[in-house]
């Protein structure tokens, strides 16, 4: 069994309302229910917060935690304009995957810049909800490498 956190950020509790010609229209909830019963065998816990601070302490407490295998990080927004999320990141001693639902290189240009993107194990961008079930296979099957 891993146990794997998924941490997102702002405006991420309103997917399924928010731009769905962007973002989709599943909201985070029932996507993270069809996650845990497709990965029984494994501890998927989730935390989501529009405060970056709160973003930096979740990090730091499952980073440091001693029981979560790794982390699964869409910091939205945030992954372009914070460097505390960014030094969290680097800081902490267990293998971080940086999810975008969105191909940010294809947005506007201010999302170009992905400050967490150098401190993460792999980097996904454009897949949207899929993206986050391709990093649980990453870390599922590679979890002994990362």
């Amino acid at each position: 069994m891993v146990k794997i956190a998924i941490i997102n950020g702002p405006n991420l509790n309103l997917l399924g309302k928010r731009e769905p010609e962007i973002y989709g229209t599943e909201g985070f909830d029932s996507f993270l229910e069809k996650l845990r019963v497709e990965y029984s065998q494994h501890n998927i816990v989730y935390f989501q917060s529009n405060i970056e601070g709160e973003l930096v302490t979740a990090l730091q407490n499952e980073g440091f935690s001693g029981l979560t295998d790794a982390i699964i990080l869409n910091a939205a927004a945030y992954s372009h304009t914070s460097i505390a999320i960014a030094d969290a990141v680097k800081a902490i001693p267990i293998p971080v995957i940086n999810v975008h639902l969105s191909n940010i290189y294809s947005r506007e240009e201010v999302r170009h810049t992905d400050l967490i993107s150098k401190y993460a194990a792999g980097n996904i961008n454009g897949l949207g909800l899929f993206g986050y079930k391709a990093a649980l296979n990453f870390i599922i099957h590679n979890h002994s490498i990362i």
